[in-house]
């Protein structure tokens, strides 16, 4: 059997005595699509930081594609990409220009190749010559997107990617996440708040409550279980803070 694309070991991350973190442990085989629950605060976007080595973890590990994060995190970044909720591009440059500057600075072959070869993947051809100052958050979300995949990584974190997005909008990311999987067999780990995409995009779920795992599974287990889409967001507000305030009040 391979080895799981991501393994985490108790990580934890500590801030001034308040535990964001606390250790954390759990796999992500290779090909997953993960979707990662939890309230406002739970510590989602604590664990993106540390997996994708803008944070150091106060202590525990965890390694992406088979490199630590700690010890190799040159490695890791190779072997991710990462689109923030807020994606930030040049305003002042088209499309095209900021992706063929992250293209050059990422040590991408072809990188004019490249950045067309992307955006007629994600349908965005049509956005190359377009100042990114005028693009609503989808098309900057799409072009984060863009952004994230040039150089073909292993695994791709998102950061609430549904945020801030029209219906559309959210139905084109779900496009966009489930071609990336299926047809190049990216890993995805998605922090998100929308039990809707995870019922129709995600393979697997885990929630995070306060900083510590409650529940983590198979998608198909926990819907062999719970059942519907309305069942799923009942367990979902059962294990945090807004939904065992609702079951008392």
């Amino acid at each position: 059997m391979p080895d799981p694309m991501i393994t985490i070991d108790r990580l934890t991350q500590v801030f001034d005595g308040f535990t964001a973190l606390d250790a954390l442990s759990m796999t992500i085989e290779a090909g997953e699509v993960f979707g990662f629950l939890g309230h406002n605060g739970a510590g989602k976007t604590t664990t993106l930081q540390m997996l994708t080595t803008l944070a150091r973890p106060s202590s525990g590990s965890a390694t992406i594609a088979g490199h630590d994060i700690c010890t190799d995190p040159l490695a890791v970044r190779r072997s991710i990409g990462y689109v923030p909720e807020n994606v930030r591009l040049y305003d002042t440059m088209t499309a095209a220009e900021n992706l063929l500057f992250f293209a050059r600075l990422s040590g991408v072959d072809r990188p004019k190749a490249r950045v067309a070869e992307v955006l007629e993947l994600l349908d965005c051809a049509a956005l190359a010559s377009a100042r990114v100052a005028g693009f609503s958050k989808g098309m900057r979300q799409r072009i984060g997107l863009a952004q994230a995949i040039l150089h073909q990584p292993k695994v791709l974190f998102l950061d609430e990617p549904s945020s801030g997005l029209d219906p559309m909008g959210i139905k084109m990311l779900r496009d966009v996440i489930t071609r990336l999987n299926r047809d190049f067999g990216m890993t995805i780990f998605m922090n998100t708040h929308l039990i809707s995409e995870i019922a129709k995009t995600c393979t697997s779920i885990a929630v995070l409550s306060h900083g510590k795992l409650v529940y983590h599974d198979r998608i198909e287990a926990v819907t062999a279980r719970y059942g519907d889409e309305a069942a799923l967001e009942a367990l979902y507000l059962s294990l945090t803070p807004q939904g065992r305030l609702a079951q008392v009040a």
